[in-house]
């Protein structure tokens, strides 16, 4: 039902170990398609108090807070282009809502447009690169836009640096190597005859990076 696991390790904000992503995308709009919404995040959370990670892939970011803070979200993720104007307003709400800001870039945004929202005084917790065109699942993973996290981690040591897209076992070592330490699988998890398997070699990537 949910879109994607993902691995969160080093986010001192972060209490649970395991993180469950959703994808919220609004029809025709910055994406095409309509997946989950408040209503499943306010499901899932009678049942787990799992960090309930949502990316926010809207033009209309800020109409969601209320709702997925009242579900039960933890973490909201929006997108750089469509909040260029107002996102120190965005900031100050999710946080308001008791939500982790984090800021999300489409591979042809410059990964300069989000220095500004790390270091504003009220700044996002999170940068997420994302590795495919958003949208769609089963993309491949475009090892290009390593360059914006080996960027980001070099700039910003302690930041939670999130990639999405197109990660597997064979791709997580490039994404864990340029600095990224937070991981967004989907499609290598739930079609993985052993999910777990796949699960513990994301992990074990990310943490064995961290150490050197």
């Amino acid at each position: 039902m949910f879109k994607a696991f993902q691995l969160q390790l080093e986010a001192p904000t972060v209490k649970e170990e395991q993180t469950i992503n959703f994808k919220n995308r609004s029809a025709n709009h910055f994406v095409p398609n309509l997946t989950i919404g408040a209503p499943v995040i306010e499901s899932l959370r009678k049942h787990t108090k799992a960090y309930l990670d949502c990316h926010l892939m809207v033009t209309n970011p800020l109409d969601y807070v209320d709702p997925l803070a009242k579900a039960g979200a933890s973490g909201f993720t929006f997108h750089i282009e469509v909040a260029k104007e107002y996102w120190q307003e965005l900031i100050r709400s999710i946080k308001s809502k008791g939500m982790r800001p984090g800021v999300a870039l489409k591979p042809t945004t410059p990964v300069e447009e989000v220095f500004s929202l790390v270091e504003a005084e009220d700044p996002v917790e999170l940068v997420l690169v994302m590795t495919v065109e958003p949208g769609f699942g089963g993309q491949k993973f475009m090892p290009e836009m390593m360059e914006k996290v080996r960027a980001l981690r070099n700039k910003y040591p302690a930041l939670d640096i999130e990639v999405d897209g197109g990660l597997g076992p064979s791709t997580i070592d490039a994404a864990a190597s340029a600095g990224a330490n937070c991981i967004v699988a989907g499609s290598s998890i739930f079609g993985a005859t052993e999910p777990a398997e796949v699960i513990n070699i994301l992990r074990k990537s990310v943490e064995g990076a961290q150490q050197n």
